[in-house]
């Protein structure tokens, strides 16, 4: 596992073109809409992602607290 990720790492650091073209490609796909619901559908995408972590973690402190109360 470990040393996928860190092949992983060295390819985005190679080749910094392949990662940053992402970001431009919805930039541009964003930009081109004039009605507003592609990028209405990316931030609800964006807030779904990171809302997930937050829940999770909530979840795990509600369930350790109440296991150190008992």
């Amino acid at each position: 596992m470990k040393l996928k990720f860190s092949i992983l790492m060295l390819l985005f650091f190679v080749l910094p073109e392949m990662v940053e073209a992402q970001c431009a490609m919805c930039r541009a796909v964003v930009e081109s809409d004039a009605s507003g619901k592609t990028a209405e559908g990316i931030n609800d995408g964006i807030v779904y992602l990171m809302a997930i972590p937050y829940i999770l973690v909530a979840g795990l402190f509600f369930f350790v607290y109440k296991k150190m109360r008992n």
